[in-house]
């Protein structure tokens, strides 16, 4: 029996609201082998939260409605979802913001102007690894 036909697909859920950018990193991770969930912004990702418990987050930091440092002060991910790794992923390169990310539960920081499709996918994969 092949053991690979019981392994489970990760869920990635990307929070990303220019949509060209969210579906270059859903192909990019359905081809690596995950499933992929995609909010288009904050909000939307709280009620995806309500429905679905991804295995990982790709999050961007500037979006409107909600965006990703108010999501993760409304999701509280380290007391509501403990193991669940978050990227931010974001051209947002702010120190404050950043930090104020990481202490919000965010796992890891990518710079998306410095990230190749083979980068992302390769940090993706090491953070799933990590957080197992």
């Amino acid at each position: 029996m092949n053991k690979h036909l019981n392994k489970k697909k990760p869920l990635i859920l990307i929070v990303e609201d220019e949509w060209m950018i969210a579906d270059s990193c859903r192909i990019i991770l359905e081809a690596e082998g995950c499933n992929v969930q995609v909010a288009k912004e904050g909000q939307q990702a709280l009620d995806c939260l309500e429905k679905i418990t991804p295995d990982l987050i790709l999050l961007d930091l500037r979006m409107p409605v909600m965006n990703g440092v108010e999501f993760l002060e409304a999701a509280d991910l380290p007391n509501n979802f403990p193991d669940l790794p978050v990227i931010v992923f974001s051209n947002y390169d702010v120190q404050k913001d950043i930090d104020q990310a990481y202490g919000l539960g965010a796992t890891r920081y990518i710079l998306k102007a410095w990230a190749s499709p083979k980068e992302l996918a390769k940090v993706v994969k090491e953070t799933l690894a990590d957080a197992k």
